[in-house]
C-alpha cells in the first residue's frame, strides 16, 4: 500500500530569514493526518538566508539528523561541538537527557539549504551525543548508501532507533531496489529531481509512505536525489 504526500501539500513557514516546508506537523503547522510515520516525526526542508539562523535552543530525547543540500550550515552545541557542514555532510545529534544548540548560515552572501530530520529514539534518558560524516556524491550514484543506522553499519552515523536511512543519486537508466522485511515500513522522500517509486511518479519535495510491501523500487529517474527510510511499524 502506498500513500503519496505531494510537495505542495506540506506545511509552510516563511519568516523572511527562513523559508521552511514541513512534511509532518511541526511548530504552528498542525495536521492530524500527518503527525509522523512510525518513529519518523519531522522532515523540515529549511532554506536560511545569509547570516541568519536558529539561536540557541534546547532539545530532549530525540535523534536529530541534518542533511545539507547547498551552502554552509554552522553548528554549535552545549557538548562543545562546533563545525560547518556542507553538501554531502550528515550530522547526527542525540538530544538524550538534554542539549542546547544553534544553527546558522555560515555565509554572508549565499543561502543554506538543508533537511532537518527528527527520529524518536527507542529509549529515553540516554546521554547526549554528536557525530558527523561526509558521504560523497560518488558513494550514492546509482546505489543506496546507508547514512544512518542503529549499529553504524557501513560507516553510517549512529541513531538510537531500529531505523535506517539510505541516500541515493539516480540519473536516467538507473534503478535501485530495497527489500522490506516483514513488519517493516518505508518512507521515501524526493530531495530533488523526478523518480518513480514502485510505479508512482514523484517530483522534488514529494514523498510516499509504503506499507505491506516487499520492496521499494526506484527507477525512471531524472537528476534525482532521494532518501529512503526503513522503519519499524
Amino acid at each position: 500500500m502506498q500513500e503519496v504526500r505531494r510537495s505542495e501539500e506540506r506545511g509552510v513557514a516563511n519568516h523572511g530569514w527562513l523559508d521552511s516546508r514541513h512534511t509532518f506537523s511541526f511548530g504552528h503547522y498542525h495536521d492530524p493526518r500527518h503527525m509522523g510515520f512510525g518513529p519518523l516525526l519531522v522532515i523540515n526542508e529549511d532554506k536560511v538566508m545569509p547570516g541568519q539562523g536558529f539561536g540557541t535552543h534546547g532539545h530532549r530525547d530525540m535523534e536529530i539528523i541534518s542533511y545539507v543540500l547547498e551552502g554552509a550550515l554552522e553548528h554549535q552545541d552545549s557538548m562543545g561541538n562546533g563545525s560547518v557542514l556542507r553538501y554531502g555532510d550528515v550530522q547526527r545529534m542525540t538530544a538524550g537527557t538534554g542539549v542546547r544548540h544553534s544553527e546558522f548560515n555560515h555565509s554572508k552572501t549565499e543561502r543554506v539549504h538543508f533537511l532537518q530530520i527528527w527520529i524518536q529514539p527507542s529509549e529515553t534518558g540516554i546521554a547526549p551525543g554528536y557525530e558527523e560524516k561526509h558521504f560523497s556524491p560518488e558513494s550514492k550514484h546509482g546505489k543506496l548508501r546507508l547514512i544512518a543506522s542503529p549499529d553504524r553499519q557501513d560507516g553510517s552515523v549512529l541513531i538510537h532507533q531500529d531505523a535506517r536511512i539510505y541516500a541515493t543519486i539516480l540519473n536516467e537508466g538507473d534503478s535501485v531496489t530495497h527489500a522490506l522485511d516483514d513488519e517493516r515500513t518505508s518512507y521515501v522522500h524526493v530531495i530533488r529531481g523526478t523518480v518513480s517509486v514502485n510505479g508512482t511518479a514523484l517530483k522534488t519535495g514529494d514523498a510516499v509512505k509504503i506499507t505491506r510491501e516487499t520492496q521499494v523500487k526506484l527507477d525512471h529517474a531524472e537528476a534525482a536525489e532521494v532518501l529512503v527510510f526503513d522503519l519499524p511499524y
